[in-house]
This record gives structure tokens, sequence and C-alpha cells, in this order.
């Protein structure tokens, strides 16, 4: 979800009130992937390398979680949207911490689309985190090294519940992955756009679902 800063500072704006257009974005992605019958949708909300940005704009970025969930959550609930979180939480303030495990908790039963928000995730931290376990495992003699496989380690991945994503769409105007999901993506369909992240709308996600068809020849 790139370029929201920059959408903010093209319009007289601060970078924080970019990511409040962010967010709006990102509720006619969800409203747009319902529509288009998409079963999961990955949002990268918060990378592990935002943390080196200004210290204001990180504290509206660890705040900006608690308000949407708190005001989406009811409609979440309303129509059958299931939370999961991906990143290394922990990591986080306290009240952003909660707000998320909080979504999770009330959303897990849910059986509509999948809403996995991508906070505080990077994808070499993710595959060293599942190295770690695998190892912690390995040593206490819960999992034999010889039965390892690319199956059994994306076990241990932050998005262990879910599958490889079909398509990565990225915004922005940047051609390049930024460490996102490096592992789950070793076979998706790339698509880049120049639009800035508050710009986007289901045009975009028809546009790139359609690519993967024409590539793939379905009907």
């Amino acid at each position: 979800m790139d370029g929201n800063g920059r959408w903010g500072k093209k319009r007289g704006l601060t970078r924080s009130q970019g990511h409040y257009a962010g967010a709006q974005a990102m509720e006619r992605m969800i409203d747009a992937s319902i529509e288009l019958g998409i079963q999961i949708l990955t949002l990268y909300a918060f990378s592990s390398e935002n943390w080196r940005r200004p210290k204001d704009e990180v504290n509206y970025l660890m705040r900006l979680p608690v308000k949407f969930l708190k005001q989406k959550l009811p409609e979440f609930m309303k129509r059958d949207i299931k939370i999961l979180v991906s990143g290394n939480i922990e990591a986080l303030p306290k009240a952003t911490r909660r707000a998320l495990d909080d979504s999770v908790e009330a959303t897990k039963n849910n059986a509509g689309l999948i809403v996995n928000f991508a906070f505080n995730y990077g994808g070499r931290d993710d595959i060293l985190q599942a190295v770690h376990k695998v190892i912690y495992e390995v040593q206490h003699n819960h999992v034999e090294l010889e039965k390892l496989d690319e199956s059994l380690f994306q076990r241990f991945l932050y998005t262990k519940e879910l599958p490889d994503p079909e398509l990565v769409i990225r915004t922005g105007g940047e051609k390049r992955m930024s460490n996102f999901l490096l592992w789950q993506c070793s076979a998706s369909e790339l698509y880049f756009s120049d639009m800035l992240f508050p710009d986007v709308n289901k045009q975009l996600l028809e546009d790139a679902i359609g690519m993967l068809q024409k590539r793939y020849s379905f009907v």
C-alpha cells in the first residue's frame, strides 16, 4: 500500500493525513474484494522498516489501527469478515497490539473474506523467525531435521494459516517487493501501478485480476 505520504504532500497535507486517506482506500479494497469474490486479501499496513520514519508519523501509524478497527469491527462482524495479522506484533505498543488481538479473536469464527493485516512485517524477518522456531523444535525433539521440507517450514511462518498469494499488487510506482512475503511470493504474479494508494479503487483490482486471467487464459 505505497504512496500515502507522497499523496498527502502533493496536496499540501501531512504524511499522516495521507495515511488516513490510505485507510479509507483500504476500506474500498475490502469492499471491492467482497464484490469480486476474492477469498483472501493481505494488506501491507506497516513494515518492519517503517520504524525508521519520523517519530510523529510512526506514532500516528500505531494509533491508526486502534481507531480503524474500533470503528470497523461491528461492520466486519456483520459482513462475516475474518481478521488475521501477520508480523511481529509483540514489539508493538500495547494499545495497538490489543486492538489487533481483539479483532482477531472477535472474528475468528467468521467465514467470509479473510483480511490479513501485515503489521510490523518484513519478509526477511519472517523467514528468520521461522528458522529460529525450527531450530528450537529440532533441539527439543519435536521436529526431525531429516523431515523438514517446504511444507513443514511454512507452518512456522507468520502466514502459516494462509496459502501463498496468487497475485501481488504494488502501488506507488515502485517496481520492487520491498521485503514483502518473500518466501510466499516465489510463484505469485506481480502487478505494478503508478497510482498512489489513497487513489486506488475497484477498477485497479479489476485490472490486476484481468492481467492474471489473460495470462492464464481463465474463463
